[in-house]
């Protein structure tokens, strides 16, 4: 393809050598009328008028191959310069342009690939000077220009030559815009023409009755035929002409025929997608929403997502709606079909899963698993994830294995009275399981605990503890949503999981409330820098580049906060109780703040 629209680009080029005359540029109209005693105009004036005539020739040629031919053929207008070779981009890739048979060397054409879209120096044997100089509009690179010099060019040289590369771009940036206008317009009418005479020989063919018969029988061959989503939008789009979308409760994308589709399709707004949903289910049938003729896909009175058609122009008449309405009522059982098979996965993959955290057999595990497609001889973790606003049922369960999936978690997952539980075969990520739900659900409100590995079928049930545990340290600390590791809970880990909330801050304000105050009321850093002492084990340098001070800074505030706490810090005891206090401080309570 892209060989014949170069062909057809750069038809006429190779004959149209000269179409600005040498020389005729700088001539001015009155210059017959002027006196002998008129001054010559000066080298500098004559290069001005040749670009300017120039300039005007370039933009009055629509075709972009003749305007890359003029400049090269007038590029001494500009000064000392010879165009070595011209370059358009065509598709994507640099087509250069055929003049007088020659071929261009191998080097430079290797070179202006290698610049990338970038300017820089080219070499031609026999000429001092040479550059490669890209012909940019205000969104793409149209092509280069290759400009030898017989000596090095001037200030006022490269002025113009810049000058001359500018104007040619600009002239190319109106052609290829007036191109696109001429190919879209062409288009537009092709499609027009095609969906008035598709619906021409619809109606001519079948009477009203016949035209409902058709799309009730196109409809049930569908649902008939289990061809999902996309059989259901392109019959669709077969019969009105318009694209055809599914969107899923939430706004996502699912199927998309016909032209004109969004790329990347945009992210929906959940408070609007909510309100959107509510205002269609509020009328019977298709509703005009902007430019879609939208229908709610709802078996049951649940609404299961959205059928539409983009109907920018309001073209849709009542054959339109009649054949969005079959196709809404089809779709609808194919989605309660899919829903049906998610519920009873989603209840046998449960019951493996309850199996699992109870303690079951090892035998019977690695089978029931494997029947399922999940193997078990894999190192698992479990996860728990609860969300204030969500109950923990079927429908939050699904919700929370499509995020899983989403985010590439191979897990299987079962549900409690207040959360979701996940057995997972890799280690999640440290947020993204938790920013899918956060898009799913609408709220960043929800917290997530993750055990450590399980090796054994025998420990998962000791992990279940230690992903609650997780979760519950979240949900008492001061960041209370997000996503927390048991295997990173440190100290936390052996003092329990948050019922001692009051007692640990009782604890943490014995051993540094006098610090805490005196960084409150003082702007200081004492706590962290104490915490900083000990997560480095108490070695000077480590601790002061931690803290981007100075050693004699870091001992100056070690011996302040023995002076302001009381505390010895070469007192096993006392070290041991601030080293506690300053994890509690940090992990539970949230350090700073």
């Amino acid at each position: 393809m892209v060989g014949s629209r170069t062909d057809s680009l750069y038809h006429r080029c190779s004959d149209r050598e000269g179409s600005l005359p040498r020389g005729s540029a700088g001539r001015h109209p009155t210059a017959a009328r002027r006196g002998p005693r008129s001054p010559a105009p000066s080298p500098a004036d004559h290069a001005l008028r040749e670009l300017t005539v120039l300039s005007r020739a370039l933009f009055d040629t629509p075709d972009e191959g003749e305007i890359l031919s003029l400049a090269m053929d007038h590029i001494a207008a500009a000064g000392p310069y010879s165009a070595e070779a011209g370059y358009l981009k065509v598709d994507g890739e640099l087509i250069p342009r055929p003049r007088d048979g020659q071929i261009h060397a191998s080097a430079v054409d290797r070179r202006v690939r290698e610049l990338n879209g970038q300017d820089g120096p080219v070499t031609v044997p026999g000429r001092p000077w040479g550059r490669a100089l890209g012909l940019r509009g205000l969104e793409r690179l149209h092509g280069y220009l290759v400009v030898t010099s017989r000596s090095r060019p001037t200030a006022a040289e490269r002025s113009l030559l810049t000058t001359l590369v500018r104007h040619t771009a600009a002239a190319l940036s109106v052609a290829f815009a007036h191109r696109r206008q001429r190919e879209d317009a062409l288009e537009l009418h092709r499609l027009r023409e095609e969906r008035t005479a598709l619906q021409g020989q619809l109606i001519s063919v079948v009477a009203e009755l016949g035209y409902q018969r058709a799309v009730h029988a196109l409809m049930a061959d569908v649902a008939a035929s289990s061809g999902g989503e996309e059989a259901i939008t392109r019959a669709l789009h077969r019969l009105t002409g318009l694209p055809a979308l599914v969107e899923d409760r939430f706004g996502r994308l699912r199927s998309w025929t016909g032209p004109s589709r969004p790329d990347p399709y945009p992210e929906p707004d959940p408070v609007r997608r909510d309100e959107m949903l509510h205002a269609v289910a509020r009328e019977v049938g298709p509703v005009r929403i902007k430019d879609r003729l939208i229908s709610l896909v709802r078996p049951h009175g649940e609404i299961l997502g959205v059928l539409a058609l983009v109907d920018a122009r309001d073209e849709a008449d009542a054959h339109t709606v009649l054949a969005l309405e079959h196709a809404a009522a089809s779709l609808a059982l194919e989605l309660a079909h899919l829903r049906n098979l998610a519920e009873v996965e989603l209840r046998l993959h449960g019951e493996l899963v309850d199996d699992l955290l109870a303690g079951t057999d090892e035998a019977s595990a690695y089978a029931r698993f494997e029947a399922v497609g999940h193997d078990l001889h894999r190192s698992h973790y479990v996860v728990v994830v609860q969300w204030s606003n969500r109950t923990a049922d079927d429908s939050f369960a699904q919700t929370v294995g499509r995020a899983a999936s989403a985010v590439g978690m191979r897990s299987l997952l079962t549900r409690r009275s207040d959360h979701v539980v996940l057995v997972a075969d890799d280690r999640p990520h440290a947020r993204a399981l938790y920013e899918a739900l956060a898009r799913e659900t609408g709220t960043r409100s929800g917290t997530i605990g993750v055990s450590a590995p399980s090796d054994s079928l025998n420990d998962i049930p000791h992990r279940y503890q230690e992903a609650q545990r997780a979760l519950e340290v979240r949900r008492h600390s001061r960041e209370r949503y997000g996503t927390t590791f048991f295997d990173e809970l440190g100290l936390y880990r052996i003092l329990g999981p948050g019922n001692d909330h009051r007692e640990l801050e009782t604890f943490v304000h014995e051993w540094l409330g006098q610090l805490i105050d005196y960084d409150s009321r003082h702007h200081t850093a004492m706590v962290e820098t104490l915490s900083r002492y000990f997560d480095c084990g108490g070695n000077y340098d480590e601790t002061a580049e931690s803290l981007a001070i100075h050693r004699s800074t870091l001992r100056y505030r070690l011996q302040r906060i023995r002076n302001i706490s009381g505390n010895d810090l070469a007192n096993v005891e006392d070290r041991l109780n601030l080293q506690v206090a300053t994890r509690v401080w940090k992990i539970v309570l949230g350090g700073p703040g």
